[in-house]
């Protein structure tokens, strides 16, 4: 016998309708709203920045540019992700769209990697061979770079945090607000001392702490596209959970767990059961542990009452995970 069905939360008619959804949308429409002013701030700026780094001949700034423009590209697409997510499922992505604003995720952090490769060859090569840097220009690019990256981080921390697409973008952002206060501190330095060196240094810096933020964006991102286990979620402790709260379960297998995005996961798992008179509760049962204990709207589940219907025997859990023991 193979049932399938959603929890009643969960309708695919003209739309997806999870359960706490208007909340969820509110605040997908805020963090929308806010990313959008944040693009458009980074971009008039990053434009600023770009002609007092090549006036001032400092990298710092013009390292700092880029960053800006890469941050200013991934918002953009990061505005464009929400936009897409919020378009209904049809017949040929009956997930939706959601995925959308991952796909952008990881590419804003490949971006990432791109831009701080690119500022460590450039100091390597300030550094072998110096040039002057108008000290005085950039400090001042540089403080105005400065006001506009905490009024965009300001802007970027109402914004759900929870959410990938938004997390990199906040990560963007603070990687531009750290890049201002280097290109402070190296004008600072070479006002007082004239020591050249201090600007492709501090780039240097900068572009490791991009990296940082680069690395774990991509991890997080590519964990999801590759249909990894959301986190809090321990695929080897659901067939028990299950067993424990519905008796007529006598085991559970093929338990697969994967998300579309951070906050929709999705399960899919064959249950057998006793043979009953009527065994329609037993589906909601279910579907009423994996809602209440992890979290799970979206649940396909497959009764089974003698062997496997995919023909192994003996069917068998999920290997455990480390964090079972």
């Amino acid at each position: 016998m193979h049932t399938h069905s959603h929890g009643p939360a969960h309708r695919h008619d003209d739309g997806h309708d999870h359960g706490g959804g208007h909340g969820h949308a509110h605040g997908a429409g805020a963090s929308e709203r806010r990313i959008g002013y944040a693009a458009l701030l980074t971009g008039v700026f990053m434009l600023a920045e770009l002609a007092g780094g090549l006036v001032s001949g400092s990298l710092a700034l013009i390292a700092d540019a880029g960053h800006m423009l890469t941050d200013c590209a991934g918002l953009l697409l990061a505005w464009v992700g929400f936009r897409l997510a919020r378009r209904p499922a049809d017949w040929k992505r009956s997930y939706g769209y959601d995925r959308f604003g991952i796909l952008v995720a990881f590419a804003n952090g490949l971006a990432l990697f791109v831009i701080a490769g690119w500022i460590v060859l450039e100091a390597i090569h300030r550094i072998n061979a110096p040039s002057p840097v108008l000290g005085g220009i950039m400090l001042w690019v540089a403080l105005a770079g400065l006001a506009v990256n905490v009024f965009a981080f300001w802007l970027l921390q109402g914004g759900d945090h929870d959410n990938l697409n938004v997390r990199a973008a906040v990560m963007h952002v603070a990687g531009d607000l750290l890049g201002s206060i280097g290109a402070i501190v190296a004008a600072v330095v070479i006002l007082l001392t004239g020591w050249m060196p201090i600007d492709p240094i501090l780039s240097v810096l900068v572009a490791v702490l991009i990296l940082g933020s680069a690395w774990r964006i991509v991890r997080e991102s590519a964990h999801i596209l590759l249909e990894g286990t959301p986190p809090g979620i321990d695929p080897a402790k659901i067939g028990a959970d299950i067993k424990a709260a519905v008796p007529s379960v006598l085991d559970v297998h093929h338990v697969h767990v994967w998300s579309l995005s951070q906050d929709r996961p999705v399960v899919t798992l064959h249950a057998r059961v006793a043979t009953l008179p009527r065994p329609d509760g037993i589906v909601p049962e279910i579907k009423n542990v994996l809602r209440s204990q992890y979290g799970v709207d979206h649940a396909t589940v497959e009764l089974e009452f003698e062997s496997c219907a995919d023909g192994r025997a003996p069917c068998h859990d999920v290997p455990e995970s480390p964090q079972s023991h």
